[in-house]
């Protein structure tokens, strides 16, 4: 079996402490239900983490510094089918060997999809 998909984002907002990104709930990550895939949520909320993480400067190839996430938490509490996903990041602890980042996913009515929070340590 032969299955694609495709996951599109942008991020909106980023700030020294907040990072917030929308993700649309399009056919390339839902599940055979409808719904989004769990992989695809957080997957969202893990990159919106890590562009916090990460801060302000760009990211490229082979750079340091990358924000390597170390533990994944997350509950799903919801889904939907069609509209769009807001992921909001914020540090729980700002560190320089270890960062600690909630992001929650809401849903188009501002229903909690997904808690998540990561654990990242900087790339040597």
């Amino acid at each position: 079996m032969d299955v694609s998909g495709r996951i599109e984002f942008r991020i909106t907002e980023q700030g020294p402490d907040r990072v917030v990104g929308t993700m649309p709930v399009q056919p390339g990550i839902l599940n055979p239900f409808g719904t989004a895939h769990a992989g695809a949520i957080l997957w969202f909320a893990d990159v919106c983490a890590t562009v916090l993480a990460f801060g302000g400067t760009g990211m490229t190839p082979g750079g340091s510094g990358f924000p390597l996430a170390i533990n994944l938490s997350a509950a799903l509490t919801g889904n939907q089918k069609d509209g769009s996903f807001t992921a909001t990041s914020q540090y729980v602890r700002k560190g320089r060997s270890l960062s600690v980042v909630r992001t929650t996913v809401t849903g188009d009515d501002g229903r909690l999809i997904a808690d998540v929070t990561t654990s990242h340590v900087p790339a040597k």
